[in-house]
C-alpha cells in the first residue's frame, strides 16, 4: 500500500510579464509534471475544468445523519439506491493494488471514499491514480463503515472537476512565516479548519448583531464611502480623485455626520455596519480598513447608550459562542453584567497615585506625560490642551489594565468635538468607551446638537489642524445648516467589529479575523 504525500508550496515569483510558455518554464519539477499531466487529460477529452456537477449533500450533513446507523441499515439505504452525491478537494489518497481510499473535503467537513477498480472499471479506476492531491473531484455512491468504523462513501462514479496545477503545503500548520499565511488565505483556508472556523463565527457574530439591531426597531441604512470632506473622527484619512467632477475625495473615516443628517431628518434609529479607512499604522489592533457598526438614538442619552452596548455584546456573545465567559489574551473575561462605570480623571488619579484635584495642575500633568512610556515630544507637550495631555496618560497608564468590560466616562471637550457637554462640568462631555481586555471597542457619547456650539469647535479644530493636528475635523458647512433645522436629543455609538470577533474567537491579533488584512506588495 502506497500513499501519496502533499508537496511542498511554491513561492510566487515575479513573472507577470512572461510568456505562458516561459512561466510554466520556470516552474520548479513538480508544478510542470502537474501542467504536464493536465495536458494529457485535456488531449484525452477528459475535461479538467469541467461545471455542471451540483452536489446533493455536504459532508458535515452526512457525518451527522448517519453518525448512529449500522453498517446494515447503510448497506439497505444502498440497495434501495440512496447514494451520497457531494464533491470536494482531494485532501489524502491510499493507494492498494485494486483499490484506493481518498478523503475529500468540502466547505464544512472530511469524508473518506472508496475507489475501487471492480466498481469503477479499468479506465476509471486509471484515471483516479493519476490525479492529485489538491484536485477537487465529484463522487457519488452508498454510504458503508470500514473496519474502523469511518463513514465512507463508495464511489459508483467519480469525475475530475478542477485540476490543481499548484501543490497543496506538505505541513501548512508547522509554517512560521506567519505573512504567508496571511499572504495566501486560500490555502490556510484549505489547511487549517480552526482558521476557517473563526470566520464562519465572525459571519454569525454580525448576523447576530444585524438582528438585535432589527429586533430594537432600528433601521440599517448605507451612507457615502466617499466623501468631499474627511470628518466623522479624528483620523488621517485616504485621499482619492473623481476625474469627473475634478474633484478631491476622501475614503469614511467614520460615517457619523451622514447618520446624524438622517436623525434631522426624521429618522429617529439608524444603524449601519461597514467599512472605515484610516490611513494609520497597521498593529496587532489595527488595520487600515475595518468594521465598524454605528447606530443613533433619538431622544437618548449617553447612560442609556450603556445599558442598550452591554445589552447587545451579552446578547451577540450569548446567541454566537453560547456563554458570557471568554478568555482571550491569558485573561477570563466575565461579559455578565453590570459593567464597571470609570471615570478618566479618577482612572489617571489611580494611575498617579495622586488625589483627583492635582490633575487641575498643568505641571502635574506634563510631569506625568513626560514620564510615560512613550512620552510625546516637548514642544507638543507644550502645545496640547490638558485633555489631550489626560488623555495621553489615560491610553499609556491605564488602558491595559481595563480587563473586565468597563464603561469610561466624561472625556475632556477638547479631544471629543462632536460630543455634548456635560451640564455640570461644561470642560468634559457626555461621552464614554467601552473596553474589554484591555482594548476600546465601542466609542458612544451625548451627540452635540447646538449648531453653534459645534461651528465653534470645528473652528477650534482647523486652529489645531493648522498648528500641525493632521487628524484634526474640518468644517463641514452642511453639516451645520443640517443642525440649525433641529436635531433631536440623540445619543450615537461606534462599535468595533473586528475587535469584538477577536475577543468572541479567542485571537490575538485583529490579522486573524479579518481574511484579507492589508499586507506589502509581495515583491
Amino acid at each position: 500500500m502506497s500513499e501519496q504525500k502533499p508537496e511542498t508550496a511554491v513561492q510566487l515569483e515575479p513573472q507577470n510579464n512572461m510568456s505562458n510558455a516561459d512561466y510554466i518554464a520556470a516552474q520548479n519539477a513538480v508544478m510542470r509534471g502537474r501542467i504536464d499531466k493536465m495536458k494529457a487529460l485535456s488531449e484525452e477529452g477528459i475535461e479538467v475544468f469541467a461545471s455542471g456537477f451540483r452536489p446533493r449533500n455536504r459532508a458535515s450533513d452526512l457525518h451527522e445523519r448517519y453518525k448512529n446507523s449500522t453498517n446494515e441499515e447503510l448497506e439497505a439505504l444502498g440497495a434501495k439506491g440512496e447514494i451520497a452525491h457531494l464533491a470536494g478537494r482531494i485532501m489524502a489518497v491510499r493507494l492498494f493494488g485494486k483499490g484506493a481510499f481518498a478523503v475529500i473535503k468540502d466547505s464544512t467537513a472530511k469524508i473518506q471514499i472508496h475507489i475501487s477498480k471492480s466498481v469503477l472499471g479499468d479506465e476509471a479506476f486509471e484515471l483516479f491514480k493519476r490525479l492529485d492531491i489538491g484536485d477537487i473531484i465529484g463522487v457519488y455512491g452508498p454510504l458503508f463503515y470500514t473496519k474502523t468504523n469511518e463513514l465512507s462513501v463508495r464511489a459508483q462514479h467519480f469525475e475530475l472537476l478542477s485540476k490543481s496545477l499548484r501543490p497543496l503545503p506538505e505541513k501548512w500548520h508547522g509554517l512560521t512565516d506567519t505573512e504567508s499565511r496571511l499572504r495566501q488565505r486560500y490555502v490556510d483556508f484549505i489547511m487549517n479548519d480552526e482558521v476557517r472556523n473563526v470566520f464562519a463565527l465572525r459571519s454569525r457574530i454580525i448576523s447576530e448583531l444585524r438582528k438585535q439591531m432589527l429586533a430594537l426597531n432600528f433601521l440599517e441604512v448605507e451612507t457615502p464611502m466617499m466623501h468631499s470632506l474627511a470628518g466623522g473622527a479624528a483620523a488621517r484619512p485616504f485621499k482619492t480623485h473623481h476625474n469627473a467632477h475634478n474633484m478631491e475625495l476622501y475614503l469614511r473615516i467614520a460615517p457619523e455626520l451622514y447618520l446624524k443628517r438622517l436623525i434631522v431628518g426624521g429618522f429617529e434609529r439608524v444603524f449601519e455596519l461597514n467599512r472605515n479607512f484610516r490611513n494609520e499604522g497597521i498593529s496587532r489592533r489595527h488595520n487600515p480598513e475595518f468594521t465598524m457598526m454605528e447606530f443613533y438614538m433619538a431622544y437618548e442619552t449617553h447612560e442609556s447608550m450603556m445599558q442598550y452596548v452591554e445589552k447587545i455584546v451579552q446578547n451577540v456573545a450569548e446567541s454566537s459562542i453560547g456563554t458570557h465567559k471568554i478568555h482571550w489574551s491569558g485573561y477570563d473575561i466575565d461579559l455578565a453584567g453590570p459593567w464597571r462605570r470609570l471615570r478618566i480623571r479618577e482612572a489617571v488619579a489611580q494611575a498617579l497615585d495622586l488625589p483627583e484635584s492635582a490633575l487641575a495642575d498643568r505641571e502635574v500633568l506634563e510631569r506625568a506625560a513626560r514620564e510615560l512610556p512613550e512620552p510625546p515630544l516637548p514642544a507638543q507637550i507644550a502645545a496640547q490642551s490638558d485633555g489631550h495631555l489626560l488623555m495621553a496618560i489615560f491610553e499609556q497608564r491605564c488602558e491595559a489594565s481595563l480587563i473586565q468590560p468597563t464603561f469610561v466616562c466624561e472625556y475632556p471637550a477638547s479631544v471629543s468635538p462632536l460630543a455634548r457637554r456635560n451640564d455640570a462640568a461644561p470642560e468634559f462631555v457626555d461621552r464614554f468607551e467601552v473596553f474589554i481586555g484591555g482594548i476600546e471597542i465601542g466609542n458612544a457619547f451625548s451627540e452635540l446638537n447646538d449648531p453653534l456650539d459645534q461651528r465653534q469647535r470645528f473652528l477650534d479644530q482647523i486652529e489645531a489642524k493648522a498648528a500641525g493636528d493632521e487628524e484634526a475635523h474640518p468644517m463641514d458647512a452642511d453639516y451645520i445648516r443640517a443642525l440649525e433645522y433641529g436635531m433631536p436629543p440623540c445619543a450615537g455609538c461606534g462599535l468595533g467589529i473586528d475587535r469584538l470577533v477577536m475577543l468572541l474567537t479567542a485571537c490575538e491579533s485583529i490579522r486573524d479575523v479579518i481574511l484579507f488584512p492589508l499586507l506589502k506588495p509581495e515583491h
